[in-house]
């Protein structure tokens, strides 16, 4: 006896959700750009099927494609993000389009190299500051 398992029923709304959700894009905000409340917003979200138009709005909000939310598939971005970026902090991957992103130099020392510049410069601005005050006062001086 041959078992037939039926196809996963594409809930648009839920879709709509969890993109939104992952673009970190609030109910409310959606809500304000299509003029709707946001209990409609939540409304569309918890609908199996969305009409063409309004998922044509709402992916025109959360800047995507149509297609980017028709063909999302959850497990697959997962499994993409589990395979591609579990670990990464531990993990060195290999050049970022084709480029390495090592640090060559110590932040710590370039702070103290900042502040020691930030010195100098202040030590000459009050030296200037002095020699016009001198200056000042010497002219005060010659006009009494």
């Amino acid at each position: 006896m041959e078992h037939k398992t039926k196809p996963q029923a594409k809930h648009m709304g839920r879709k709509i959700g969890r993109m939104r959700e992952m673009l970190g894009i609030k109910q409310d905000v959606v809500a304000d750009k299509l003029g709707v409340s946001q209990q409609t917003v939540s409304k569309i979200e918890q609908s199996e099927n969305v009409d063409d138009s309004m998922l044509g709005k709402i992916a025109d909000v959360l800047g995507i494609s149509p297609e980017a939310i028709k063909n999302f598939n959850e497990e697959a971005t997962i499994n993409f993000i589990q395979n591609n970026y579990e670990g990464a902090a531990t993990t060195n991957h290999g050049p970022v389009n084709g480029q390495n992103y090592n640090c060559t130099f110590s932040p710590i020392d370039k702070w103290a190299e900042a502040i020691e510049e930030n010195k100098k410069l202040y030590e000459e601005l009050l030296k200037s500051e002095r020699e016009k005050v001198a200056m000042l006062q010497k002219l005060l001086e010659e006009r009494k």
